[in-house]
């Protein structure tokens, strides 16, 4: 059976695109449902539509936002390295812009170390916590060699057959991964301005920088929120004993894996995703 499109995944749904100016920064994000706010934080080089899939099952408890960060997406690119605290203040100026007061917060890969992040930085923000197949636990020179590499590539050389390696890369079956996904993202790296933007970005995956912001075993004991660990059986960026040693640093969390799954379990099971954060959100 042909994998379905990003409008087949919605269809019906009450979704809008919709731009917020945060702080300065135009930024688009995708929002639907009602409830509680929850904001889900995309990984390095992606975008809202990572979440396409999940707007139907979570947005029936929560109002869902999928927001491009500053540097990636159809967001503002502003000429500067995005850091942590870069982001971090870029989710506190959209939350700002949305009237968003406090919200649960999900991220997955690099936003998943934004979340962490933030909820250190601006604890009252933020009510639960979710990392998803988390960056940032530690710095690992050919993992980091691997993000590097294979994201210029797929900006500087812009192709479907560069951006397709990149994203298949992300998923345990390759053939998970949709014409469709590959035709938003390719359109979205050959944006004017995106080499630039994506140095940028990319900056994490220096050692120097990097090491500022690891999320070391004293900051991850700082988190005071509910925190799901979730991690995959097949996480091409770090095995599931690395987010599991990271989980038992933080004092109110609990660990989860989803098995014969990739980097980005919201998509390649979306269901089962969509299950599990429902159980820890709403207990």
């Amino acid at each position: 059976m042909k994998e379905s499109t990003c409008w087949v995944d919605v269809l019906g749904l009450d979704i809008a695109q919709t731009y917020y100016d945060a702080g300065g920064i135009r930024t688009r994000c995708l929002e639907s449902g009602r409830g509680f706010p929850l904001i889900m934080l995309h990984g390095t080089g992606g975008h809202a539509e990572t979440y396409i899939r999940n707007f139907r099952g979570l947005g029936e408890h929560f109002r869902v936002y999928a927001i491009d960060m500053i540097g990636h997406g159809f967001t503002d690119k502003p000429d500067k390295d995005y850091t942590l605290p870069v982001y971090a203040q870029h989710l506190r100026d959209f939350m700002d812009a949305a009237r968003l007061e406090r919200a649960h917060i999900q991220g997955e890969s690099m936003g998943a170390w934004i979340a962490a992040w933030f909820a250190l930085e601006y604890p009252e923000r933020v009510e639960k916590l979710i990392l998803n197949t988390a960056g940032g636990f530690r710095s690992h020179p050919e993992v980091m060699a691997k993000v590097k590499n294979s994201t210029l590539e797929a900006v500087k050389n812009v192709s479907y057959e560069t951006v397709r390696k990149r994203l298949e890369w992300l998923m345990y079956d390759p053939k998970k991964m949709t014409d469709e996904m590959v035709e938003i993202r390719y359109r979205i790296y050959s944006q004017p301005g995106m080499v630039r933007a994506m140095e940028h970005v990319l900056c994490l995956q220096e050692m120097e920088i990097r090491q500022k912001y690891i999320l070391t075993p004293e900051r991850l004991s700082r988190i005071q929120h509910p925190t799901l660990v979730l991690w995959t059986s097949h996480d091409p960026t770090a095995p599931i004993e690395v987010g599991k040693a990271a989980q038992e640093h933080i004092p109110n969390s609990q660990f989860v894996v989803i098995d014969e799954c990739g980097h980005w379990p919201q998509f390649e099971k979306p269901e089962e995703f969509n299950r599990v954060v429902l159980d820890f959100l709403l207990k």
